[in-house]
């Protein structure tokens, strides 16, 4: 049965429901097995340690490039036409929201899509702030915050098209976009023979690349065989998740499509991997001090995402595997001031980063203890 055959008897948003909904299963399974975390990643790298989380987010970002890049050369996807590339941009938005979330990110102890993991799996302390991220998301959005997000992205825009598309740009074309994946999966390689990353850790990080590419070739797909438009998208967590909250405060006629099957997704599936590997456990705040801090993060980070326009996936993987210029920007925004963040607040000559990766050692001095 051909995808058309499929949308013509189901409809694109069922479709597309469902795809999100099987996609973000797959992510939040192998999320949580592999630990993924881009917050984890920016401090090992700040802190010049080697637990094999840099490695991991490597290995998740060098195969979504790779994966992307292989389906656009094979002549199977075309992005040109998603928003992350067709539609005005803002770089200020990007260099600004960028910098707010990886604030946020350290403050709250994870980015947006690690929150939704570690609440699947009863950290009680993500469950309130992925709550107050997706309000802050939404109203940035369309609410209260929404001016000051517009303001800011104004300061300095960039025209969509061949100005948002460095693979256009620069003229490296998706082989040459293809190689530079390959370069960073060598090296992802590398480090993980070097730092004995287990199975878990390098097997999971590139699935959750492989999930990225998957999102954006069923949803060009989908598009193709549609009547109707569609949008072309990957995997990112704060306009969904913003979305998710505003059906449930308020009744939409608006079909459901795959925004609103990847954050359930992602929490069944986040669920799934904690309850077979024994990981479900109830954990809450530790004094108010703690508490504080968190929900500054999860303001910091739902602002700063809906002004980049992307988080940490939604920017660091996905805008970035599509060679999106200000993807790219919000990605180093995010690094600097995450690394920034962490050097005049946590830096400690011991203590963990995150759990480790599933089989991995734990370093002298640290402790198994969540996030």
């Amino acid at each position: 049965m051909g995808l058309e055959t499929l949308v013509e008897r189901h409809g694109e948003h069922a479709l597309l429901l469902a795809a999100g909904l099987a996609i973000g299963i797959a992510f939040g399974f192998l999320a949580q097995r592999s630990r993924f975390c881009l917050r984890s990643a920016v401090i090992e790298f700040a802190r010049n340690t080697t637990g094999g989380k840099l490695t991991v987010w490597l290995f998740a970002f060098a195969t979504a490039v790779m994966a992307t890049q292989a389906l656009a050369w094979a002549g199977v996807l075309d992005t040109s036409q998603s928003r992350q590339i067709a539609s005005r941009g803002s770089l200020s938005g990007a260099a600004v929201g960028g910098a707010l979330f990886g604030i946020g990110m350290i403050l709250a102890r994870g980015c947006a899509s690690r929150l939704l993991v570690l609440a699947a799996q009863g950290n009680l302390r993500s469950v309130l702030s992925g709550l107050v991220f997706a309000v802050t998301a939404l109203a940035a959005w369309t609410g209260v915050l929404a001016p000051l997000r517009l303001a800011i992205s104004e300061w300095w825009t960039i025209d969509g098209g061949g100005a948002r598309d460095l693979i256009a740009r620069t003229g490296i074309g998706h082989g040459g976009a293809l190689i530079f994946g390959a370069v960073w999966l060598a090296a992802a390689v590398f480090w993980a023979r070097r730092q004995k990353v287990p199975t878990w850790g390098w097997a999971g990080a590139v699935g959750v690349g492989l999930a990225v590419a998957a999102a954006w070739w069923v949803t060009y797909a989908v598009a193709s065989a549609s009547f109707e438009p569609v949008g072309v998208q990957s995997l990112t967590f704060a306009g969904p998740s913003a979305e998710v909250l505003s059906r449930v405060l308020v009744a939409s006629d608006k079909p459901a499509g795959f925004d609103i099957g990847l954050v359930p997704g992602v929490v069944i599936g986040s669920f799934v991997a904690a309850a077979l590997f024994g990981e479900l456990r109830l954990e809450g705040f530790e004094g108010a001090l703690g508490m504080r801090r968190y929900l500054i993060g999860a303001v910091l980070m739902g602002f700063g995402a809906m002004t980049a326009g992307g988080c940490a996936v939604g920017a660091g993987l996905s805008g970035a595997s599509v060679f999106t210029a200000t993807a790219w920007v919000t990605l180093f925004s995010m690094w600097g001031a995450a690394a920034l963040t962490d050097r005049l607040l946590d830096q400690r000559p011991t203590g963990a980063i995150d759990q480790p990766v599933p089989g991995a050692t734990t370093p002298p001095g640290g402790s198994a203890r969540p996030a």
